[in-house]
Parts: C-alpha cells; sequence; structure tokens
C-alpha cells in the first residue's frame, strides 16, 4: 500500500472505531450529494453550460464510479460493475483506468436517464456498506481519499450549477436559501509580517491530497497582507474607474482576453440602474459589503496593481495565515495568489492510476488559498492548494491584497 499511497500512511488505520466513523461519514458525504441535487428536474442534472462545467448527474455518477473503480473493483470479492460501460463513461481524465468518453461532450449524455444514475450510486453504496466491516488498512485509505474526492466535486456541483442556471434568462434561483458569502464586516488594515524561513505544506496531522506535501523551509522577504478580503464595493470603483479598458493595468495575455471576450466586470455581474449580481438564490442586488467573487487571476492581477498592491505568493499567505487578524480566511472566497501551480521540493505522485489525480495538472495553473462558501464544511485547512487557469472565473475566487 506504502507505494500507491504513501502521502496518506497516517490514515492506515483499520479499527473497528475507524471503520466506524469513516462509515458514519461515507454516508453523510455520499448523502449530500444527493441533497444538492435533490431540487432540481432531470432536465436540469444533463445540461452542460460550458466544456469546464459538468452536468450534475455525471458529478453524481463520477463520484461513484471512483468507489467503484478504485475501491470495489480491486477488494470486493466476486466484483461485477454495475454496468461496463460506465467505467468509460464516467471517467475523467485517468488514462491509467482506460477510455473516457470526451468532457466537453459530457452533456449529450442523456442516457443514463438521472434515475439509473440514482440507481448506480444507491448499488455502489450497498456494497461499499458492505465492504466496510472487513475493509483492511488500504481500503480504508481509498475510503478516505474517495470521500475527499467528492466533497471537491460537492464544490464543483455548486459552481456548475450556478454557471448553468446564469445561462436562463429567466435567471432561475437553485434555492431560495442557497449559501451567500458572508459580508466583509471588518475595517481593512495591513498586517506586517518580518521575513524570514518558514515552513510551508502539510504538517502531517489529518487529512492532505499530494500536492500538499513535502512540507518544506521556503524564504519570505518582509510583506504585509490585507486584513480583509477585497468587497464588490472596493471592486465596483475598479470598473467605474475604467479599469477593463485601460490596457496598462492588464498583463498582456490578459489584456487579449478582456478585449477578445469585451469583458467589462465580474461574471456574474448585471449592469443597469443598479447592480445586480446572479447568485444560486438566482438575481440578487449587489451586496456592496460582500467579497467580490467569480474573478479571473487576470481580473485579480489587474486589480491589485490598480490598488496599488499585488497578489500574496503561496507561501506568504499560507506563513502569514497562522497569525493575521482575519476572520474571512475561509468560508467567503478562495483566494488567487501569484504562485504557478507546481510541485513542491521533493514531490513525487504515488503509482498508478491514483498518481494522475494532481501531478499531471501542475502547469498553466495558479494556487488559490483558503475556501469559499461554496466549499464543504470541514473540507478546508491552511496547507490546501486549489489551482486553476488564468483565465478561469466560475468558481467561488476573490482577492486578498498583499504589499511589500
Amino acid at each position: 500500500m506504502s507505494a500507491v499511497l504513501p502521502q496518506l500512511q497516517q490514515l492506515l488505520d483499520a479499527t473497528p472505531a475507524r471503520r466506524a466513523e469513516l462509515g458514519a461519514r461515507f454516508a453523510a458525504v455520499r448523502g449530500a450529494s444527493v441533497a444538492i441535487a435533490a431540487p432540481l428536474s432531470a432536465e436540469d442534472a444533463c445540461v452542460q453550460s460550458m466544456p469546464d462545467a459538468s452536468p450534475i448527474k455525471w458529478h453524481l455518477a463520477h463520484t461513484t464510479w471512483f468507489f467503484e473503480t478504485f475501491i470495489l473493483e480491486q477488494f470486493e470479492p466476486g466484483f461485477a460493475p454495475f454496468h461496463p460501460a460506465f467505467r468509460m463513461l464516467f471517467n475523467s481524465y485517468y488514462n491509467g483506468v482506460g477510455e473516457k468518453h470526451a468532457r466537453a461532450q459530457r452533456g449529450l449524455l442523456t442516457r443514463p436517464p438521472l434515475a439509473q444514475v440514482l440507481d448506480y450510486r444507491a448499488n455502489v453504496d450497498a456494497r461499499m456498506r458492505g465492504l466496510l466491516p472487513q475493509a483492511d488498512d488500504a481500503t480504508m485509505t481509498l475510503l478516505e481519499l474517495g470521500l475527499q474526492h467528492e466533497q471537491q466535486h460537492q464544490e464543483l456541483m455548486l459552481t456548475d450549477l450556478q454557471h448553468l442556471l446564469s445561462m436562463n434568462p429567466l435567471a432561475p434561483a437553485y434555492a431560495e436559501h442557497a449559501a451567500l458569502a458572508p459580508p466583509v464586516s471588518a475595517t481593512q488594515q495591513w498586517q506586517h509580517f518580518v521575513g524570514g524561513v518558514g515552513e510551508v505544506g502539510h504538517d502531517g496531522d489529518g487529512f492532505f491530497f499530494d500536492n500538499e506535501i513535502p512540507r518544506h523551509r521556503q524564504f519570505v522577504s518582509d510583506f504585509a497582507l490585507s486584513t480583509t478580503l477585497v468587497t464588490n464595493a472596493d471592486y465596483l470603483r475598479f470598473v467605474e474607474a475604467g479599469g477593463y479598458a485601460d490596457p496598462a493595468l492588464w498583463l498582456s495575455e490578459g489584456w487579449d482576453w478582456v478585449c477578445a471576450q469585451r469583458i467589462a466586470h465580474p461574471l456574474y455581474w448585471r449592469a443597469g440602474r443598479s447592480w445586480q449580481t446572479f447568485s444560486l438564490r438566482g438575481l440578487q442586488p449587489l451586496a456592496l459589503q460582500s467579497p467580490v467573487m467569480h474573478l479571473s487571476y487576470f481580473e485579480a492581477d489587474a486589480y491589485a496593481r490598480w490598488a496599488e498592491a499585488r497578489l500574496p505568493t503561496e507561501a506568504e499567505w499560507e506563513y502569514g495565515a497562522a497569525s493575521i487578524a482575519a476572520t474571512d480566511l475561509f468560508g467567503s472566497c478562495w483566494q488567487w495568489t501569484s504562485s504557478s501551480y507546481a510541485a513542491y521540493p521533493g514531490y513525487r505522485p504515488a503509482a498508478g492510476a491514483l498518481g494522475e489525480y494532481n501531478g499531471k495538472f501542475m502547469v498553466n495553473q495558479y494556487v488559490l488559498k483558503g475556501s469559499s462558501c461554496y466549499t464543504p464544511a470541514g473540507h478546508a485547512r491552511h496547507s490546501y492548494r486549489n489551482f486553476f487557469p488564468a483565465g478561469a472565473r466560475w468558481q467561488g475566487s476573490g482577492i486578498r491584497l498583499a504589499r511589500g
């Protein structure tokens, strides 16, 4: 097992208490995904709004595929797949597993219907419950990874769904009480940090993904972090000051992106007599004291330059987060850093198909830190490394400024 997932050896503890704990979490996490889909029609669950997003039905099936492919196929006595075609249909990017259905064509899968996907989930859940009492260390470790993987997809389900519903001219609400980012209640201040050599990465206590290790030392110079996130009111001043029309504020590729797509404000903002924004609650007045969200790296970088500041590096964010006087590090919005997503010194991907989980995406992307209002409870930590391309903005991504 150590050759498969060496980064999770601290979880190899197949005691009865550990089995019971993971069994309860398995039921809770799996139930949470179904609960996200509950307000949706079969039509809602099938449509794909853009190649970067996936239909809700696909998310429900793929997270189930993960348990069937990486646990049941390996450890279930007399294993037989729920449906042989699902191994290809719901494979995301694991070349080591075999063929995949094209990502941009997931919305064409009108069949299997949603009802059969839910049957698939129920079938795999029952088989997993049957396997759990005899689960060994390897099974338990993969089960933990599968739960963390599903929580990642729960966030994607919400952000993909918001993008989908935003395309509808009726601006329909997903749910009247869907989560929104809390307002920024504090006054912005700058907290200064003396540079030096700090440690970056996971400390080995609890779960972590392989891209969070090895923990290593990294030097940072003196710097300051804003104690608050950039708000909609802050960003509105940038918009109204002509920030999207000033090439001096933008990276070259970002300026080309703005011009080619005729972008003049954040993704879900709607101009009119007063500004509105589209949320999971439908069209809402722009909440000026809430953190600005759904920004690309290009937009975050341009705003920072306009504000005579910059984006923090990943090391600065993690170094400062341990002691900064801020209450919105987590649960409001992901925060862009200026750090390219790359391997830490000494990183080695796991062997086999699961080694494709993170390592092969370490190119042409930037790291985001923190978590957002879409992130499941308990899924955030200082060392977590979210990552997206510079032009991605349908996620809950925002800005914390740095100076120095």
